[in-house]
């Protein structure tokens, strides 16, 4: 009886906790569109309230218009024009107090992430950690800059060390790059192995790599 309400309870709670974390999503995306057509009925004609009614009626609203917003984003970020009005409105965030700490953080974070030509997170490597002997899955997110790499003899890589089972939160190593071993496995077949404590292991590669790149 155990074994079967343990096989079944591991069928059911991914799927419980995926589908609770998507419906919070949602809510979240309808609340902040109902919350955008309330006041854009404030402002229109009377006559436009039962149109705006019925669109709070459609489910998943929220994700449409989040869609629609990033992609009209996009091609606004990705021209000429766009691209003027985002640097003033960058120098201007940069100029007042606190929020320039904050987004100036973000940003750097954000454009080092998730930008095409960026390195961070492209390559899972093992390390070790915390002492010699132990050894953790660690994620290349470049070289040491700046002062610290002034003070690094040789060649160093910059590495990401995040926590089980929630990789949100880790560490950050600059180790030489001999002392690292590079691993076959994704980013993603890492994560997977990571936030499952090790019980998701990936598939053996078929040839394996000597260096991280």
């Amino acid at each position: 009886m155990k074994k079967y309400l343990l096989a079944g309870l591991l069928v059911w709670m991914p799927m419980a906790i995926t589908f609770w974390v998507l419906h919070a999503v949602l809510g979240m995306l309808d609340g902040v569109f109902a919350w955008l057509l309330g006041a854009t009925q404030a402002v229109l004609p009377a006559g436009a309230g039962a149109t705006l009614q019925l669109l709070k009626r459609i489910p998943g609203q929220g994700v449409i218009v989040m869609l629609i917003g990033l992609l009209l984003t996009g091609m606004f970020a990705a021209n000429f024009v766009g691209q003027w009005w985002l640097r003033q409105g960058s120098r201007l965030l940069h100029r007042i107090p606190i929020v320039k700490s904050i987004y100036s953080s973000v940003k750097q974070v954000s454009d080092t992430l998730f930008s095409s030509s960026g390195n961070a997170f492209r390559e899972a490597v093992l390390v070790q950690y915390p002492r010699q002997g132990s050894w953790t899955i660690a994620f290349v997110t470049g070289k040491p800059g700046g002062e610290a790499a002034r003070h690094l003899d040789g060649d160093y890589l910059s590495l990401y060390v995040p926590t089980t089972p929630n990789p949100t939160s880790g560490f950050f190593l600059m180790v030489p790059r001999a002392d690292v071993i590079a691993l076959a496995m994704s980013v993603d077949e890492a994560l997977k192995y990571i936030i499952s404590m090790g019980v998701v292991a990936p598939p053996l590669p078929a040839a394996p790599r000597n260096q991280p790149g």
